[in-house]
């Protein structure tokens, strides 16, 4: 049995990461992971990149979080893979299987409607999944649901609620679609790591 972590949050990318890439490799080593997945707010979300001119300039520092976190990975012998989290209306979706050459190759993707994500990303040979479903909160407004344009949902996220996510489950279960566990904000309770804590708690 394999244990990583799906949804983690950099300094260096998102604006719920108080902590840098580099340090997470070492860390969840430490744990006893076999790996993690970088996956910052994308320009749709909760994002720390400015609204640069430039595509080539915003991506190339969209990427440095996992950059860093690879680099550190590499010298201790620990995967880290990358992925990104792209927002809609509040709905979230993890992104998997891609990477940077890809993300500088498709300036349209902002423009993307929740079915052409998955379309374009899947036939390219990404995994797509929802993020925390069930979430609410104040800056949410509202609950959308789309199991047609994921392979999977967030079943457990540790930035949840109990019921947010025995909701999820029982969805994900009742209609049969694979659930993805992340424990990524259990980080916030140790002293040095602190994977997604903000004002408003997007993580």
């Amino acid at each position: 049995m394999f244990r990583y972590e799906t949804h983690l949050h950099t300094y260096e990318g998102s604006l719920c990461g108080v902590t840098p890439g580099s340090m997470y490799p070492q860390y969840y080593k430490d744990l006893g992971y076999d790996g993690i997945f970088i996956t910052d707010h994308f320009f749709n979300g909760n994002t720390r990149i400015p609204k640069y001119d430039s595509w080539e300039q915003r991506v190339n520092e969209f990427c440095l979080g996992y950059e860093h976190a690879k680099e550190a990975g590499d010298a201790i012998g620990f995967p880290v893979y990358f992925g990104w989290e792209a927002n809609f209306e509040g709905d979230e979706f993890l992104i998997y299987g891609l990477d940077k050459e890809w993300l500088l190759n498709h300036p349209d993707i902002l423009s993307y409607s929740r079915s052409m994500q998955y379309d374009i990303i899947h036939n390219d040979g990404g995994l797509v999944v929802q993020a925390h479903p069930f979430r609410e909160r104040g800056y949410l407004d509202s609950i959308h649901l789309n199991p047609e344009n994921c392979d999977a949902m967030e079943g457990y996220n540790s930035f949840n609620e109990d019921r947010h996510n025995h909701n999820a489950e029982i969805y994900c279960t009742k209609h049969n679609i694979f659930i993805l566990l992340s424990l990524c904000s259990v980080m916030n309770k140790c002293k040095h790591i602190r994977a997604c804590v903000s004002p408003d708690n997007r993580a």
